[in-house]
């Protein structure tokens, strides 16, 4: 494991809520949202309205731009989304998940607890010097953020749609030659 299991947690979420907004989107109905607050063992309230919804929704392209940042501008964001969401990190233990940091109340709306355990995974992928573990995918006709949490850092797509599209195209170039 390269990050704790609540880094690892928040950094997928953050990733499939910014692929989320590519076609087609993910991301269109609150049964939706509370597949992904089940999915990534998000705790807390969980509103399960549309303005719940809209407001994930609206951070979707906050996440996008922190997930492929520089290392610099990484750290600018960091700050920001900390600083404007007044997180105070606090040890928690909670359910089936031993001591891992919380930074807000549990009873805040769940957007504002994406945004800062987010941000709170990031502090750790920058310390470590881990941002090569962010991406986007490398397939042409896809801008999807890609997380590789591989010991061998192999991942280059970020869905298995992008990678089989890859592999058959490769496939058929090897055959035509």
């Amino acid at each position: 494991m390269v990050f704790s299991h609540d880094v690892e947690l928040a950094l997928q979420a953050a990733t499939v809520l910014a692929n989320s907004a590519l076609e087609p989107d993910t991301l269109t109905t609150v049964a939706d949202l509370s597949q992904v607050f089940v999915d990534f063992d998000y705790s807390g309230r969980h509103d399960a309205d549309a303005a719940e919804l809209e407001a994930v929704r609206g951070l979707r392209s906050e996440l996008r731009e922190l997930l492929t940042a520089s290392r610099e501008e990484a750290v600018g964001l960091v700050n920001t989304m900390l600083a404007e969401e007044r997180a105070v990190p606090r040890l928690m233990r909670h359910d089936r998940f031993d001591w891992h940091l919380h930074a807000v109340a549990d009873d805040d709306p769940l957007p504002k607890r994406i945004r800062v355990e987010t941000a709170m995974a990031m502090v750790d992928v920058i310390r470590a010097d881990e941002l090569s573990r962010l991406g986007t995918c490398a397939d042409d006709e896809c801008d999807g953020v890609v997380l590789d949490l591989s010991r061998n850092r192999s991942r280059r797509f970020c869905s298995t749609t992008c990678g089989n599209r890859n592999a058959v195209a490769a496939y058929r170039a090897r055959q035509s030659q």
